[in-house]
């Protein structure tokens, strides 16, 4: 089975503020608009995607294990520590020592980590050392081809 590694960035420093452009009209995926004459206000990323600063780390994705729920190698994974993780919660995990980014699930009532690709089968959490480093709340992934500028 091939292992899926996790490098962790480090965590969300809020005091940092990076301020964006926010347009204040939706964008249709086929017209296009000159959007400049909209722009509202600036947008920090780090107020739009994160809840809790002092709880919350970036860590990038290697691997094809999560591609059915849009996650793919090389994304940045936005994890949350404060939040309790639920069922059906993408979530990284330590599981006997080993990070792992996976859903967690129930199969026959008992605690598994699910991938979303067919190739791995589920992982069952029974008799297993597991620690949970947080839930996945965002990723970000870039659409245009890795390398072009």
């Amino acid at each position: 089975m091939r292992k899926v590694s996790i490098i962790v960035l480090g965590m969300v420093d809020g005091s940092v503020k990076k301020h964006l452009p926010l347009v204040d009209t939706p964008v249709r995926a086929g017209f296009p608009s000159p959007a400049d004459d909209y722009l509202e206000t600036k947008l920090d990323l780090t107020d739009h995607l994160v809840k809790h600063p002092s709880a919350t780390y970036y860590i990038k994705a290697q691997g094809d294990s999560m591609i059915n729920y849009g996650i793919y190698s090389g994304d940045l994974l936005v994890v949350d520590r404060s939040l309790m993780p639920q069922i059906e919660d993408i979530v990284v995990a330590a599981v006997d020592g080993e990070l792992t980014c996976k859903c967690l699930g129930l199969i026959n009532g008992q605690h598994h980590l699910l991938s979303g690709n067919e190739f791995y089968p589920p992982i069952s959490l029974a008799g297993k050392e597991v620690h949970i480093w947080g839930v996945v709340i965002h990723t970000i992934h870039a659409l245009r081809k890795r390398g072009n500028t």
